[in-house]
């Protein structure tokens, strides 16, 4: 291996077989343009276990696209909100949000919304990279919009827009903003190096994220891509003229400056897997960002089965995905969010894991990345036998 391909970093005792995985995913990966830079962190029980970095120009502290974890960030203020009673999933949208209710959208509550329920995924006319970066512009239009299926009686992956519509029912219920209220209960209260709007002192920090390596695979993914005015194509904003690809958004000043509730986290993966450790469990002597019964509401599922949009098996709950539907390894009523650029961030309450990998070159499919399936049952094998 590379010095560049190198791995840093610290691991607890008995997790050593997790540093091996990584650096395998390190050599393995490096073929790719003979480099791979990845974070990977994780927590057991409130205590740093993983804390591991690899490739040039990238340290613990280095920032990347956090792409739609960031809608983790985004439910995790929600979840939140709903524990103080702020908002109540039964009621309709429209409550919060009167314009809403156009279109057949009246009797959608805010559960549907949150389990992508609406049929809200993209704007007939699409979006301009500007509009599509701030929330208020997104929900604006939305909340015009007619559904492609009907509010309640199916499900698709609201890709580029959940942030946005929840980020609204919050500014309405809260008179605040999601970037504003992540800031006060989750980043400064305990220290969770995840940004919704990043700061002009942290922007030294980020380091730009890379598009797939040009091999078959990718060849062969864009090939069998769904066309423009598809589902998927409005839901991914490919039916406007002029859109950036998935792999570039964070690369959009705009986009990490106003931090699209969507798509527009920055973060290291201490950050993700310390977001999920606070809100999940005791860390550093403080107390939980969720109850436990809060816990069971955000890992438990809403939505299962054919994606709409994505044309697969998939599982949500409110906001999040059901993250044991994606590794079996996991205890039941885990949660968390992937992002298209390969990154992976969940709780495991009932194992008390919290886990965080981001990489900064885009896997190919853009989802979140397969080696993120042997580090976990590494981090699984080492947490059982410890």
């Amino acid at each position: 291996m590379s010095n560049e391909n190198a791995v840093r970093g610290t691991v607890a005792e008995g997790f050593e077989a997790v540093r091996a995985q990584f650096a395998a995913v390190a050599a393995a990966e490096g073929g790719e343009g003979g480099e791979h830079a990845a974070q990977l962190a994780a927590y057991r029980h409130g205590e740093l276990v993983v804390d591991l970095w690899t490739g040039p120009g990238l340290g613990p502290d280095s920032l990347l696209g956090a792409y739609s974890t960031a809608k983790g960030a985004t439910h995790l203020v929600v979840a939140s909100l709903v524990q103080d009673g702020v908002l109540d999933l039964e009621r309709p949208v429209s409550h919060y949000w009167p314009r809403f209710a156009v279109a057949g959208k009246g009797g959608l509550t805010l559960r549907e919304l949150l389990a992508h329920r609406a049929g809200l995924v993209g704007a007939d006319a699409g979006f301009t990279a500007e509009e599509l970066a701030d929330d208020r512009i997104v929900a604006e239009r939305l909340g015009a919009q007619r559904p492609y299926w009907r509010p309640g009686a199916a499900f698709g992956y609201h890709a580029l827009v959940m942030g946005a519509l929840s980020a609204e029912v919050v500014r309405r219920a809260t008179g605040r903003t999601v970037q504003q209220l992540f800031a006060e209960r989750v980043r400064d209260r305990y220290g969770v190096d995840f940004h919704l709007g990043l700061s002009p002192e942290d922007e030294p920090r980020f380091l730009t994220a890379q598009p797939a390596a040009a091999t078959p695979a990718a060849t062969a993914a864009t090939a069998d891509a769904s066309g423009p005015n598809s589902l998927n194509g409005i839901a991914f904003n490919r039916h406007h003229p002029g859109n950036p690809a998935v792999w570039e958004l964070p690369n959009h000043q705009l986009v990490r400056t106003l931090g699209t509730a969507s798509f527009g986290g920055v973060a290291s993966a201490r950050g993700l897997a310390r977001m999920y450790a606070v809100a999940s469990g005791p860390v550093d002597g403080a107390e939980p960002l969720l109850a436990p019964r809060t816990l069971a509401l955000a890992g438990q599922v809403q939505s299962l089965g054919h994606d709409l949009v994505l044309g697969e098996r998939k599982a949500f709950t409110i906001g999040f995905h059901a993250t044991a539907e994606y590794y079996p390894q996991l205890g039941q009523g885990s949660f968390g969010h992937s992002g298209a650029g390969g990154q992976q961030a969940f709780a495991d309450p009932r194992n008390g894991i919290a886990y965080g990998y981001t990489r900064r070159r885009t896997p190919s499919p853009a989802a979140a990345a397969p080696e993120n399936a042997p580090l976990i049952r590494a981090l699984y094998a080492a947490a059982a036998a410890r």
